[in-house]
């Protein structure tokens, strides 16, 4: 399996996303500001994965550190969790793996900073294997919607470079594949930074899983001709009442399925509802740079230089247009409010992100 992320002794090693798939490029990052970078700078991406990284960041933010009082520690500990929460604003895996850590730290009555320390890095590599289990158990719950020749339509990438196990909505198809089933994939391009095209399409030629890269305008007609048996994506952050903010796009695949009467689905593991957000225009919703529009990777340009660009990197699914939600414990269904208050309140741990 292709890994992402790698704790190598003193540093953290990922693989350099936005070099892929004409180059595998790694980058040890070995200070809170080069995880912010590689966050900030879509070096790692995805939403649990970005989590993860982030759980590290926090320990490196200390490691060079020397003996600090409680006092400074707490100071320092709430100045970074507030400098990497600032990093991506939408995918709801970066606050909930900074908010769990600094929750049970604030606990600690006899302060050592060593020991402090040491637990920053326990917590972010149990953080990194608890994602791993999460994704393994939406992969199998998620076999119960395949058929063993499931033609499967996915946007933007949600495998194992966008997590730190196999995947939320690719997952599901990669276990599927393992377990003998002869899926086909179609891939969108997903613009404007083409994860779909660079890395879904570079994952699944890895595993040697058939896929067909399509444009992001051509789903429409693809879906028409009733090519596509199911849709399946990710998600960054879900709202109590089941709404979804997945990669820009999304969206309108939902409406299409919906029309041609194709099931929708997203795969994403409990820590990704939010419960505290009760509705999907609630949900921040990231802004980038309008030269990723205007440019190919930000540097060949495609327009004119100074054109205006709306360049919004999620939408908002809203529950009706989503047939359901594929987590580790199960696969959720309308009614969402319902079901998804079933869900926190059953799995609570799970889905606050105690670490016990």
């Amino acid at each position: 399996m292709i890994k992402s992320i790698e704790w190598k002794e003193d540093h953290l090693r990922i693989i350099d996303q936005t070099k892929l798939p004409l180059e595998t490029v790694y980058l040890d990052l070995f200070t809170v500001e080069d995880v912010f970078k590689a966050i900030q700078k879509m070096q790692i991406r995805g939403a649990p994965a970005i989590g993860v990284i982030a759980a590290y960041g926090l320990y490196l933010a200390f490691r060079a550190a020397k003996d600090i009082s409680s006092a400074q520690f707490f100071e320092m500990l709430n100045e970074n969790v507030d400098y990497l929460n600032s990093a991506r604003p939408t995918a709801v895996n970066l606050s909930w793996a900074l908010q769990s850590i600094k929750s049970k730290l604030n606990g600690i009555t006899d302060f050592n900073f060593d020991t402090v320390k040491n637990r920053l890095l326990q917590y972010a590599e149990k953080i990194h294997q608890d994602d791993y289990e999460r994704c393994e158990g939406i992969a199998i719950n998620g076999q119960e919607i395949l058929t063993d020749h499931s033609r499967i339509l996915t946007h933007c990438n949600t495998g194992a470079l966008a997590t730190g196990g196999i995947g939320t909505a690719l997952g599901v198809i990669c276990k599927a594949h393992q377990m003998g089933k002869k899926v086909e994939v179609f891939a969108t391009e997903s613009r404007p930074v083409l994860q779909g095209a660079r890395l879904t399409v570079w994952e699944l030629e890895n595993l040697q899983i058939p896929v067909t890269l399509i444009c992001d305008s051509a789903a429409a007609s693809l879906l028409s001709q009733k090519k596509v048996d199911v849709v399946i994506t990710g998600a960054d952050r879900i709202a109590a009442d089941g709404s979804t903010a997945n990669k820009i796009g999304t969206y309108s695949l939902a409406i299409l399925a919906k029309y041609h009467d194709i099931p929708f689905y997203i795969a994403a593991p409990l820590s990704t509802i939010d419960g505290d957000i009760s509705e999907g225009k609630a949900i921040p919703i990231e802004y980038r740079d309008a030269n990723e529009i205007r440019k190919i990777f930000s540097k060949h340009p495609i327009t004119l230089p100074e054109v205006n660009c709306w360049n919004p990197a999620f939408d908002v699914t809203p529950p009706e247009l989503i047939t359901g939600i594929i987590t580790e414990e199960n696969v959720i269904y309308p009614p969402y409010e319902l079901n998804i208050k079933n869900a926190i309140t059953s799995n609570y741990i799970k889905v606050r992100g105690d670490l016990v």
